[in-house]
């Protein structure tokens, strides 16, 4: 496949981390052991890619193999030299803005995480309460959490390998949240994640909002598959795909679900686990699954899912709403009044859900591996919390499967992952994976898709 234009380049840091210690570029230089520089290329290659549209992170970092990039300690500050960058990322020569200033975020968030919150023992990493801490101290050092802070923060899931029918209809829904005042937050990507964010800024435009958020949170494992959208103004790298999704329930006030495939199963599973845990019975964070009427099918096949599998209580947790996007913002309007009297009338923060009980069994990284994903007890006899725990498992390593090149090079090496699961369950799993197969709801690049996984009993 023939490679776009590239450019070479130098940068000065864009917002953030305009200075670096001679640790620390000791440490961004090498690829060693302990070193950063492996992680650091692959993210900012994600984010100069914005806007391509490869899903495949080997064809994306085998199409710029040649890139690299170094770093040049001046007295003015950091300056950081590119070879063989994306031309898209670029102007007549000169950087984009925006693409700039999320090149450097990500340079601040894994420096952050590795020097402060994993290298630091700040943080106990094995309990709960520890994770939430690192959770919080990375999404501050980030900038999310501002003050004076509204409660307005809509989280927008979904997934990238959409229809154009279902991308406008994510606009639609976006720019009625921007019309009321509500801010975007997603997975950063393209498709599902970055219809909502486009059509909030013209919401926010009409009603000359200029100071509105758009918010996304990724991971390394991920983000070179689903590259940042260029509308991001706000972009945070969380360590693992575990503290990600604590970060969108710990920052956001409501969610939005549009149509995706087994990533998007994945968040519906892992809020819905969290929101049954007993001491959450009484928090309100409402959660509303919408598409366009072709969307449909799909959403009563996950209400289906949620009912065999994690029963009535789990599908009173959210409200399904076809077609009708006005519907949508006024529903999640409502319900964030009722996210607001809960915290005034607990005197909980505004930016960050503390109260929010999560399970350890939610917060524990899951790494892929053929032994791993057999190991999983996919069983209706199960306590349902951990029945959850299990199937967000599962569809995480499926997740792993199709977009981590390491993940797929296993695959490839020692065939499908084996996903174990009881006669009941394999055959509703199997039914709702085989949906998002046919629908082409699992990547865009390619024509056929190879399922990296078999479901047995």
């Amino acid at each position: 496949m023939a490679i776009s234009e590239t450019v070479d380049a130098e940068v000065r840091p864009e917002g953030s981390l305009e200075v670096l210690s001679q640790l620390e570029v000791d440490q961004l230089r090498s690829s060693g052991e302990g070193g950063l520089y492996t992680l650091l290329r692959r993210c900012m290659l994600a984010v100069l890619n914005s806007g391509g549209q490869i899903d495949d992170a080997r064809e994306m970092l085998e199409r710029y193999k040649d890139f690299s990039l170094g770093f040049i300690q001046q007295d003015r500050g950091l300056k950081m030299s590119l070879q063989y960058a994306p031309g898209d990322a670029f102007v007549d020569g000169k950087m984009i803005r925006g693409t700039r200033e999320l090149l450097f975020a990500v340079l601040r968030d894994i420096v952050y995480t590795r020097n402060e919150v994993i290298d630091s023992g700040r943080f106990d990493l094995e309990s709960g309460g520890g994770i939430t801490e690192a959770v919080f101290h990375i999404v501050r050092n980030a900038g999310l959490l501002r003050l004076p802070a509204n409660v307005n923060l809509v989280v927008c899931w979904g997934g990238h390998a959409i229809s154009r029918t279902e991308y406008d209809y994510t606009k639609l829904v976006g720019y009625e949240l921007g019309l009321r005042g509500l801010n975007v937050c997603t997975g950063c990507g393209p498709g599902a994640m970055k219809g909502p964010m486009k059509g909030a800024t013209i919401g926010h435009a009409k009603q000359r909002i200029r100071d509105g958020r758009y918010v996304g949170i990724t991971e390394p494992g991920i983000i070179a598959a689903e590259s940042p959208n260029p509308i991001v103004n706000s972009l945070v790298i969380m360590p693992d795909m575990e503290k990600r999704l604590e970060a969108f329930v710990r920052v956001g006030h409501g969610i939005v679900v549009f149509p995706g495939g087994v990533g998007t199963a994945e968040e519906i599973l892992y809020l819905l686990g969290v929101l049954l845990h007993p001491s959450n019975q009484s928090q309100p964070l409402p959660m509303i699954m919408t598409g366009p009427a072709s969307a449909e099918p799909y959403f009563r096949q996950i209400d289906a899912f949620v009912g065999a599998t994690l029963g009535k209580e789990a599908r009173q947790r959210y409200s399904i709403i076809i077609d009708d996007p006005r519907a949508v913002a006024r529903a999640i309007l409502t319900g964030l009044d009722d996210v607001q009297d809960f915290r005034t009338q607990h005197g909980d923060a505004y930016y960050f859900n503390w109260r929010l009980a999560i399970d350890a069994e939610f917060q524990r990284p899951f790494r892929a591996t053929h032994e791993a994903m057999s190991s999983l007890d996919i069983d209706e006899d199960l306590p349902t919390h951990e029945l959850a725990a299990n199937l967000r498992r599962a569809f995480s390593g499926i997740v792993s499967g199709n977009v981590r090149e390491d993940t797929a090079a296993s695959i490839e090496q020692h065939g499908p992952f084996e996903i174990n699961a009881s006669a009941n369950i394999m055959s509703l799993l199997d039914d709702l994976l085989a949906a998002f197969v046919t629908q082409k709801r699992m990547k865009i690049s390619g024509n056929n898709y190879a399922p990296c996984y078999r479901v047995s009993g």
